[in-house]
């Protein structure tokens, strides 16, 4: 319990709890072999890549789980909660490098949500350099990597961010018609059905 949180994770998620039937885009298979945790035996990456609200975050923080379950460090942090830190003037920015160095697993939410400037650019460039072929990230995004270069200021630092990144990696795209969020709440009679729009 300790080591979770530590780890800052959002909620408690396992794959046990995921809806394959809901996003049949998402291979079992291959998720199961994410969950014997070579990969961050081997310091590999998982992109996660869908719109908003298909299972993204889920499966980041299931992993987590799975890998504290195991006896890894992790650290989960959305992309904005990260600038914000690396930011704020309390602390040397290599000292605040160096704490999110250490987890064998960080977990990045929300890539794509707002552009980076230059300065929040070069951080992020650095962290996954430094981390390359040294420690894990899962981090998930709404864009496509041909898109990528739109929240950056310069094309080259996508690039070189991307291809450190998928050096070695695994990503997976969700491709969801519908939001889990938006599906929870019409079970839960929030929102109304198709057919209950429509006979109203």
């Amino acid at each position: 319990m300790v080591k979770t949180r530590l780890a800052h994770l959002p909620s408690h998620k396992t794959m046990a709890d995921f809806d394959y039937s809901f996003q049949p885009g998402v291979d079992p298979k291959q998720i199961a072999e994410l969950l014997t945790l070579r990969f961050i035996e081997h310091a590999e990456n998982v992109l996660l890549l869908g719109p908003p609200g298909v299972g993204k975050t889920h499966v980041a923080v299931a992993l987590a789980v799975e890998a504290i379950a195991k006896g890894y460090t992790a650290y989960f942090v959305t992309l904005q909660q990260l600038i914000d830190y690396l930011a704020e003037g309390n602390e040397p920015v290599g000292a605040k490098m160096r704490v999110l160095l250490r987890p064998k697993l960080l977990v990045i939410d929300e890539m794509g949500y707002l552009p980076l400037d230059r300065q929040a650019a070069n951080w992020l460039f650095e962290l996954v350099s430094r981390r390359y072929e040294k420690g894990s990230i899962i981090l998930t995004s709404n864009k496509s990597y041909g898109d990528w270069s739109s929240l950056f200021p310069e094309v080259a630092i996508a690039s070189a961010i991307l291809d450190r990144l998928l050096h070695h990696s695994t990503t997976i795209n969700i491709r969801g018609g519908q939001s889990y969020r938006l599906k929870e709440k019409r079970r839960g009679g929030v929102i109304p059905t198709v057919d209950q729009a429509g006979s109203s």
